[in-house]
């Protein structure tokens, strides 16, 4: 459930690091004492995207992409991608070893890591890093931060409350 809330997350971050990278027509000067009050009153202007051009992509494209070695052999493939706040991509996170999906270890490298490898035959985009499997292997495992923890109950330490009944 938290991984599916988390792609959902990332691919709306996503779709909307184009729209934030955009760089808008600026609005025409206002006075200071106009701009700081409309400014606390108004929300930022929405800018529409109509159409994905050539040079861009859906991170659903990577998710499960292929991982390709210096030797263009499968070393892993893309089990998520880290962003930040701003939409921008700090890493893909590489699932390296392990068997169907288990076991794997996950390593987070960054978009600069990768050369990007379209098929000529197919729409299908694989990542290509100068790591070999067994370095990837020997990187730092990659530590997603744990979930907070909510709590429903308004004891210390997230207990219950203490029945009333009795």
């Amino acid at each position: 459930m938290l991984k599916a809330i988390m792609i959902t997350t990332a691919l709306s971050g996503l779709l909307l690091s184009p729209a934030l990278a955009q760089s808008p027509t600026p609005p025409a000067r206002q006075s200071t004492t106009e701009t700081s009050s409309s400014m606390s009153n108004s929300a930022a202007e929405a800018h529409v995207i109509s159409s994905q051009s050539s040079n861009q992509w859906l991170v659903s494209k990577f998710e499960g992409s292929e991982v390709l070695g210096p030797d263009n052999q499968k070393i892993g493939s893309v089990t998520d991608i880290l962003f930040d706040e701003a939409g921008k991509i700090d890493a893909y996170i590489v699932g390296v070893g392990g068997f169907l999906g288990l076991g794997a270890k996950e390593v987070a490298l960054t978009p600069s890591s990768f050369q990007l490898v379209k098929s000529t035959d197919s729409d299908i985009v694989k990542l290509k890093t100068s790591m070999t499997k067994d370095q990837l292997k020997k990187a730092s495992a990659f530590q997603a931060r744990a979930p907070m923890s909510h709590t429903t109950g308004s004891g210390i330490n997230g207990s219950p409350r203490p029945s009333t009944n009795r």
